[in-house]
């Protein structure tokens, strides 16, 4: 981006945070979890599924294993039936199992606490990494650009890019640290209560006020695979 556009894209959103800050001063995820891993568990299967589908999901699953050793040990077939509502049920069942068998492997059964180590893991990237990091600890390492994120970034102009990869590395150029770690949050919230993705008339949302071009713009969704979360 040229040095004009990078400044109004500071100030949009500095004035964006400024509106999600009040509305959400301090947002929790929406995903049910009891421990570290369970909140990893959790973020895997958001992955093209919805965090109401998954919460629905997770308790029966929660219960099955409650340890990393018995995820690690636990059959792929089994893992499959109980995870199969959050589809792509067999990427999911098989990268849960080798995630809890790397953590045990290499890492003594408790979850790292770097993006570096993270990304290790079987079927962990960039925007999982990102909302664990951010949830458990408040650490700012990048962005976690999930579908919300993606949207409102080119519906309010933040980024030139459509990958999640560019379009944070955009955000996170424009947007000061501090910050990093509540904007998912706060998207997935606002998307929630005010702008959810189907189209609609949003001319008089708290944060199309703030740039009223993005009452007009309604990008497609990126069907991202399953190892991209």
């Amino acid at each position: 981006m040229n040095t004009q556009k990078k400044k109004e894209r500071i100030e949009r959103v500095k004035k964006m945070n400024a509106v999600l800050t009040k509305l959400y001063h301090n947002p929790e995820i929406a995903l049910t979890y009891d421990t570290e891993w369970e909140l990893l568990v959790a973020v895997q299967l958001s992955a093209q599924c919805t965090d109401e589908r998954v919460n629905q999901v997770t308790p029966k699953l929660f219960a099955t294993y409650r340890t990393v050793g018995e995820y690690a040990r636990a059959k792929q077939s089994d893992m499959e039936d109980l995870v199969f509502r959050t589809g792509f049920y067999r990427n999911k069942a098989k990268n849960i199992i080798a995630a809890a068998q790397k953590l045990e492997q290499d890492f003594g059964g408790v979850l790292p606490q770097t993006m570096a180590e993270l990304l290790t893991l079987p079927g962990v990237a960039r925007k999982t990494a990102n909302v664990v990091l951010s949830t458990l600890w408040h650490k700012s390492e990048g962005i976690a650009v999930d579908t919300h994120v993606r949207r409102f970034a080119l519906r309010f102009d933040l980024s030139d890019h459509t990958d999640p990869v560019r379009i944070e590395r955009d955000l996170m150029k424009i947007m000061p640290k501090s910050e990093w770690w509540l904007f998912n949050h706060r998207l997935v919230h606002y998307g929630r209560d005010y702008c959810p993705a189907r189209p609609h008339d949003c001319s008089a949302h708290p944060l199309t006020v703030v740039y009223p071009k993005a009452a007009t713009l309604w990008p497609k969704a990126r069907q991202s695979h399953i190892m991209n979360s």
